[in-house]
């Protein structure tokens, strides 16, 4: 297991990687042509994006890894009520537009933007079971493919309607290329086709589960966009803007971990599922990996945040960096709720799922409603004043959810909250200290070299927060005798594959 779970990792990570590179390039170049108003715009639309994707899907795709032997029906079955409610979702979205706009007030340019930009999700309906097969076999090679043809797809579409003045449009049809291209390439490498019939019963059979991984999936795609939501209401169209650049950078760096874990642990899990000592060895394991990973990259990409913006997007964006280290801080909690949630997922536990995501909404509408009226706050030219107060509210309610996931999981596998605690504690202290090396340096090599300029370019401060952080972070871990690191490098020599 340990073996299929490294390899799932790690074509896991080179995936994201790789595909977020492409996206990144895409989205720094936009991010230069387009305004802000255009990526308000477009945050607007992908609030609506978001849960339509969300009951397209309707939480089977989950249960359909978390069944030890889904037959060709279950799949078949699947797939095609995946469609039916893509369809009847565009459907009602498509007449439901104006409304849309307003909301946001009254916008119509989202009128036909939206319209345009929902077809996206029907595209997408068609890819999640081959996706789906491929993540139950642990083979995450093709994703890969398909993700990177489609976001090349997708980043030439985007920027050449960008350099033809499309404006906001660029980034709706890019959206579009992106889901048609990876369904295309994952129908064309694959020789699973579906059978031509649906069964009800099958489709009951995954009831229990599905709908308890979709009622929670509900809940915290609330607690993700309900940000966009309120924010583009009260504060207008550039503000979202700014807080949708923020938000997109920082879910790059934890959706792609997050992500990641997700599909490396729950297969595994769930052939142990009935193996209880086994289990809760196993989520020890998997405790130490995700903190070992998640809590160094969140935490030095929001010390490095300043000069990422700056090398890519100049100062037009420079309002958005404190968001964005805000929303990285606040993705460290929701990387390890989702791991958490993981566990319960897999010993089918689905209903405890959509209590762990109500308790941890039911804080965050808490912590909305006293910071709601700040959202329109400004300090001089400073537009962001209300969206920090707003957000770090967020990042207290998220931390408090966490804490309470993890509590529920530790009940069903069989370890102490004390012990899950634990098992991530040295890496949140080993963290903290990579951070503040990493922070202190380029002021060191500055002034130990004040006539040179080269220290304070964007490039050279990531190479030197980038090499110190880093470098602090595995030389501790190796101090410490950190087994994951020992594992995880043992993992990478040649002579382990040979």
């Amino acid at each position: 297991m340990k073996r299929e779970v490294a390899d799932t990792i790690k074509w896991s990570l080179i995936d994201k990687v790789a595909t977020q590179i492409l996206y990144a390039v895409t989205g720094i170049v936009l991010a230069r042509m387009l305004s802000h108003d255009d990526f308000g715009l477009v945050g607007a639309v992908m609030v609506f994006q978001a849960f339509a994707n969300l009951f397209v899907d309707s939480g089977f795709s989950s249960a359909l890894i978390q069944r030890k032997a889904p037959t060709r029906l279950d799949y078949s079955t699947v797939m095609w009520f995946n469609i039916a409610m893509a369809v009847g979702i565009y459907a009602l979205l498509y007449f439901c537009a104006p409304l849309i706009a307003d909301w946001f007030q009254g916008d119509a340019r989202l009128i036909p933007l939206s319209r345009v930009m929902f077809l996206s999700f029907i595209l997408t309906a068609t890819a999640i079971v081959p996706t789906n097969r491929l993540m139950k076999q642990m083979d995450v090679r093709m994703i890969a493919v398909a993700d990177s043809a489609a976001l090349a797809a997708g980043a030439v579409t985007g920027i050449w309607l960008a350099v033809c003045g499309y404006g906001a449009w660029a980034i709706v049809w890019q959206t579009i290329t992106l889901s048609a291209v990876k369904s295309a390439v994952l129908w064309a490498t694959t020789s699973w086709r579906p059978l031509w019939s649906f069964s009800w019963k099958a489709l009951r059979s995954f009831f229990s589960v599905g709908m308890g991984v979709m009622g929670a999936s509900l809940l915290n795609t609330v607690f993700l966009n309900i940000y966009s939501f309120f924010i583009g209401n009260r504060a207008g169209m550039a503000s979202l803007g700014l807080y949708t650049q923020a938000d997109k950078w920082s879910k790059m760096g934890v959706m792609s971990i997050g992500q990641s874990l997700v599909q490396a642990f729950l297969p595994p899990l769930s052939q142990i599922q009935d193996r209880p000592d086994e289990f809760a060895h196993a989520t020890a394991k998997m405790n130490r990996c995700a903190a070992y990973l998640t809590f160094p990259a969140l935490g030095l990409l929001a010390v490095m945040a300043a000069p990422i913006f700056h090398l890519f997007f100049g100062t037009k964006w420079d309002a958005s960096i404190v968001l964005f280290q805000i929303l990285l801080l606040r993705g460290v909690f929701t990387v390890m709720s989702m791991v958490y949630n993981n566990y319960i997922l897999a010993l089918g536990r689905s209903r405890m799922l959509i209590i762990s995501e109500t308790l941890r909404d039911g804080v965050a509408i808490a912590a909305i409603i006293p910071t709601l009226g700040s959202l329109a706050l400004t300090s001089g030219a400073d537009i962001t004043l209300g969206i920090r107060i707003f957000l770090w509210g967020q990042v207290a309610a998220t931390a408090v959810g966490c804490i309470a996931t993890m509590a529920i999981a530790a009940r069903y596998i069989r370890r102490s909250v004390w012990l899950m605690l634990w098992d991530v504690a040295p890496y949140i202290l080993l963290t903290a200290l990579s951070m503040a090396a990493a922070w202190w340096m380029p002021a060191q090599v500055a002034s130990a070299l004040p006539h040179a300029s080269w220290p304070s370019h964007p490039v050279a401060v990531l190479a030197i927060q980038g090499i110190t952080g880093a470098g602090v972070y595995l030389l501790l871990n190796t101090l410490l005798g950190s087994k994951v690191q020992r594992e995880a490098l043992a993992y990478l020599r040649p002579s382990r594959h040979q």
